[in-house]
């Protein structure tokens, strides 16, 4: 499109409406600059880039410095080394090493390989009552009552949940 004052290409493009009349102008940079329009002088996807860059940057220094509670390890130290330094780094580094497992295993979070036979009913149990539990939370929070009291029922028939406490009779 060419500048509405001369023949140079337009760079500033702006519509405007004014008692539901259309006017459209467009301007090349010389033209431009004269009405008072400030012009970037670096692209603006470069300039994006770099922004988005900087967030990323600054994303990736706090995780590193992300440091356990108990043991004093960062999250930087866990990288290098790919070793934990206690049972509660796991919690301290686990929304970022959830999504390096998840990585690792091609997007499963949970335990996919053989179960040793000793421990083979308890895991296959362990993962029904997780599976049974989500269903329970997704009812309850769609306001499914009955679906979900039905679903605590199966929890309870296989044995997997606690049961409700007793009330004390008086």
């Amino acid at each position: 499109m060419k500048c509405d004052q001369c023949d140079k290409p337009a760079v500033v493009h702006e519509v405007v409406i004014q008692n539901g009349n259309k006017l459209e102008m467009h301007l090349c940079a010389d033209h431009a600059a004269a009405k008072g329009y400030i012009l970037p002088t670096v692209p603006v996807t470069q300039i994006l880039q770099q922004f988005a860059a900087a967030g990323k940057s600054i994303k990736a220094q706090k995780a590193a410095a992300r440091r356990c509670d108990a043991c004093g390890l960062t999250f930087a130290e866990f990288r290098q080394t790919g070793r934990f330094g206690c049972a509660s780094c796991y919690d301290a580094f686990m929304p970022s090493v959830a999504a390096i497992i998840e990585r690792a295993q091609s997007g499963a979070v949970s335990h996919r390989g053989r179960t040793p036979k000793r421990i083979e009913g308890q895991a296959d149990r362990a993962a029904i009552r997780r599976q049974l539990i989500k269903e329970i939370e997704a009812a309850v929070a769609a306001e499914q009552y009955e679906r979900a009291a039905s679903l605590q029922g199966r929890l309870q028939q296989l044995g997997l949940g606690k049961k409700p406490p007793t009330e004390p009779t008086e």
